[in-house]
């Protein structure tokens, strides 16, 4: 790639970058997302200039796989590499930009990164990853095919997020009863309680019953379970304040507290009503080297509580927005990860090529 691109060496003063013009390694989005509006912009000094065209990508523990094609010109620091087309008329920003977003890629930039705890990419192993360089006309085509990709999935994507926002419309809706119903602590109708420790040099990779510890992904799983299938799960540490249902059996860690629902209470309701209360818990963890949530504040919480068959009934509607929005069998999320590998597949495809010979000529 050396021999076709390079790293920016032009600077911007700090006060000509804006939060949208501004690019760090924490605004960039993981697994190819792109990046978001900054929440830190320097006040002062030089900075890295790219151009619109260019190729950012986050330098700091590579397997997240972050970079974003910039859209404008803007100011980066040295965790960014800031990659720059030599000659428009040898290679099209954007086919530049569809290689390195392969998994391949990646793969290479991961492999050869420095340090344990933090890896860092290996700027120079970079600038020697192999590069195809078909005829323009040829990656323009590529660009044109792989680009109808990224639209239909970004049309979905809108749609998904059109379709959240009305869920959660009308989950406020529905759960708003004005008065009509009784409101009672959360303690009064259920028993919060902490799950048991497990280390995971007991759990398996995956045979057993998934177990949940600090995230919604399972730590690992185990051999057996202390939760019946229907439970609502609250994540007291890491990403303390998260809500999570599980429809099967499963392990509820010490940093995880379980609902055990008495016989007025349903369990998907209070999983619905749980997390329209995400935001205030998590506003109320403590923010330590741990993020760490207090049992007695899912405790208060203070819940509406209607007659069964209502909680019932208003679980049906939400359950059909929440399966629309999350479910990744069925509705919009399917399509878009159908769509995501589809992508993949076609993208490894174009971007696959027979090596020339020295002296042999391409036949684009």
């Amino acid at each position: 790639m050396g021999e076709i691109a390079s790293y920016s060496s032009e600077r911007i003063g700090a006060e000509y970058v804006t939060a949208d013009t501004y690019v760090g390694v924490d605004n960039l989005l993981p697994n190819k997302e792109g990046k978001t509006t900054s929440s830190y912009v320097p006040a002062s000094g030089n900075l890295i200039k790219f151009l619109h065209g260019d190729i950012l990508i986050g330098n700091i523990r590579p397997y997240l796989k972050k970079i974003w094609l910039a859209t404008c010109s803007g100011g980066t620091n040295g965790d960014v590499l800031t990659i720059h087309p030599n000659n428009l008329e040898e290679i099209n920003s954007k086919f530049l930009y569809y290689v390195l977003s392969s998994d391949t890629f990646f793969l290479y930039d991961t492999q050869n990164a420095k340090g344990a705890k933090m890896p860092r990419g290996n700027k120079s192993a970079v600038l020697r990853y192999c590069v195809p360089v078909p005829p323009l006309p040829v990656q323009r085509e590529i660009v044109r095919i792989l680009d109808s990709f990224t639209e239909l999935t970004a049309e979905l994507t809108a749609e998904l997020t059109a379709r959240k926002n009305q869920y959660e419309y009308y989950r406020e809706k529905l759960l708003n009863f004005e008065n009509t119903v009784s409101l009672v602590p959360l303690k009064k109708i259920s028993t919060v309680l902490r799950g048991v420790r497990v280390v995971r040099k007991q759990l398996d990779s995956q045979n057993g019953y998934p177990v949940f510890q600090n995230s919604m992904t399972p730590l690992g799983y185990y051999k057996e379970s202390n939760c019946p299938a229907g439970t609502t799960f609250v994540i007291g540490a890491g990403a303390a304040g998260e809500v999570g249902y599980s429809y099967t059996k499963f392990w509820a860690a010490d940093d995880c507290y379980y609902i055990q629902c008495s016989k007025d209470l349903n369990s998907r309701y209070i999983y619905h009503i749980l997390l329209s209360y995400q935001m205030q818990m998590i506003s109320k963890v403590r923010r330590a080297s741990v993020p760490r949530l207090s049992r007695s504040v899912i405790e208060n919480l203070i819940i509406p509580l209607p007659p069964l068959d209502e909680q019932r009934r208003i679980v049906s509607i939400l359950d059909r927005f929440d399966a629309l929005c999350n479910d990744l069998t069925q509705g919009l999320p399917a399509e878009i990860e159908a769509r995501k590998k589809q992508y993949e597949y076609y993208r490894d495809k174009l971007l696959s090529f027979k090596e020339l010979a020295v002296g042999e000529k391409s036949n684009g």
